[in-house]
């Protein structure tokens, strides 16, 4: 394999990219299902070292998974709040103890530990509002050390990608 195609992964878990890796990586946020052979013809390299690449991406952690994208309004997910919640507590075992729930709740399908006035940021998915207020007094509000929650209804989305790849 050519120099330029090898990577070299960091201290801080960085991995080295050439031009055709990226065009990989472009292609397949696009479209997951998209054969190697298609790959292949689009970056003008033969199947064999793009089906190298990929994997080497994969091993490498660059590509963490493949994924269907569903439309939330059509599997009964209509509303879309957003979360800021702070702990009462600051310490290892409480944040701890708050990820092991949150984790749990299906109905949490992001969550990021954000600076400034919260803790966390939680991105909600429920059927309808009596679903999230469900959620909110069942669930969210139980959890242990919980502090604070201010809540958010998204009323539209302008605009939601999953690529980082250009």
């Amino acid at each position: 394999m050519a120099k330029a195609a090898k990577t070299e992964q960091s201290a801080t878990g960085n991995v080295a990219l050439d031009t055709k890796d990226i065009a990989i990586l472009a292609l397949l946020q696009q479209n997951a299902r998209m054969t190697v052979k298609e790959i292949a013809d689009k970056i003008h390299l033969s199947t064999t070292p793009v089906h190298e690449r990929i994997k080497r991406l994969e091993a490498s952690g660059v590509i963490k998974q493949y994924a269907t994208l569903v439309d939330h309004t059509k599997v009964k997910k209509g509303l879309i709040a957003i979360c800021y919640v702070s702990l009462k507590e600051h310490n290892k075992t409480a944040g701890t103890k708050f990820i092991k729930a949150i984790n749990a709740m299906t109905e949490v399908i992001e969550c990021y530990n954000i600076s400034g006035e919260f803790d966390f940021m939680l991105k909600v998915v429920s059927e309808d509002m009596n679903a999230y207020h469900d959620f909110h007094v069942n669930k969210l509000s139980q959890v242990e050390n919980m502090g604070h929650v201010q809540s958010v209804f998204v009323i539209g989305i302008i605009k939601q990608t999953h690529q980082l790849v250009y």
